[in-house]
């Protein structure tokens, strides 16, 4: 092989190298935007679970939703948020009367029951509200803490609770 073979290998050698090199770094880039915007999306995700729970919370405070009916939404929005959250003391009850209220027909389910059918589930709403009521607007009062100290004490927000 000539000398300008050799460096005309070297050559296509070098710029292939550069080539993979660039594509490499344009790649990471990618990869880097992706995770800031998933990063991004979650965050605004659970802002946005936040917000709910603090206006479920206070409605359940305020008497505005039925409380089995709050405590099963806040249950589906911690989950979302952090699933050990209703593992904490202060939101036991919440996972306590999901289970309570599980057999409970609900939306499209509620629809097509009778009447007769539906008032016996209101008065098992009712009695699991009266048996829990003292407990669960402990843990909407402390659903309004969780939801006021969210953006300063999101990484140690589990500890906490």
């Amino acid at each position: 092989m000539s000398a300008w073979e050799v460096s005309a290998l070297l050559l296509v050698a070098l710029a292939v190298v550069v080539g993979l090199a660039l594509y490499a770094r344009r790649l990471w880039r990618e990869v880097r935007r992706r995770e800031a915007f998933r990063r991004d999306e979650i965050a605004r995700a659970n802002r946005n679970c936040i917000d709910s729970l603090a206006a479920i919370s206070q409605a359940m405070l305020e008497r505005q939703v039925d409380l089995v009916e709050g405590a099963l939404r806040c249950k589906v929005l911690l989950d979302i948020v952090d699933h050990q959250l209703v593992t904490h003391e202060r939101f036991k009850v919440i996972a306590e009367v999901q289970a309570q209220a599980a057999h409970l027909r609900t939306h499209g389910a509620r629809s097509e029951l009778t009447p007769r059918q539906r008032h016996r589930e209101d008065l098992a709403r009712v009695a699991i509200a009266e048996q829990y009521e003292g407990r669960l607007d402990d843990a909407a009062r402390a659903l309004q803490t969780l939801c006021a100290e969210w953006p300063d004490k999101g990484a140690t927000i589990t500890q906490t609770a």
